[in-house]
């Protein structure tokens, strides 16, 4: 007989083992080679374009040595495009190319299918109360020093 393990980290932990294997196993299947941090750097770009590469970490919640891994493999893709930023000539802005724009919206219908599938054993109602209480949790951790930024 196991054990069940009803600890907020490893329910955590275990949720986001499955909704990652499922997003890549369907990234996979849709002929798209993206992580889940590099969809959420492309989506975070779609809707900020012009961000620099602190900011882009800072909204991906990714260190800034780990979103400079990302920035280079979706260069290296062609999915986005680095430029010197107008303020500040040290920094450099991030775009999506035209391909980084293409491929986000082929990839977007993928991510919201697969979003309920991460989540299986849910009905519709816990499914809406799972989110809003994740969304909850998440926003009010925005508020503290996870050394993600």
């Amino acid at each position: 007989m196991s054990v069940k393990l009803r600890m907020a980290g490893h329910l955590i932990r275990r949720l986001h083992q499955v909704s990652t294997h499922i997003f890549t196993q369907r990234m996979r299947e849709a002929g798209f080679d993206l992580t889940p941090v590099q969809f959420a750097a492309l989506e975070s770009l779609r809707h900020n374009p012009g961000t620099d590469q602190a900011g882009l970490a800072q909204a991906v919640a990714k260190d800034r040595a780990t979103i400079g891994a990302v920035v280079d493999r979706l260069e290296q893709k062609g999915l986005i495009a680095r430029s010197v930023s107008q303020r500040d000539k040290r920094a450099r802005v991030l775009a999506l190319t035209e391909q980084g724009q293409n491929t986000i919206a082929a990839v977007l219908p993928v991510v919201e299918a697969l979003q309920r599938d991460m989540l299986p054993g849910l009905s519709d109602a816990e499914y809406a109360q799972f989110i809003a209480l994740a969304s909850k949790a998440a926003e009010a951790a925005e508020t503290l020093d996870t050394g993600a930024g």
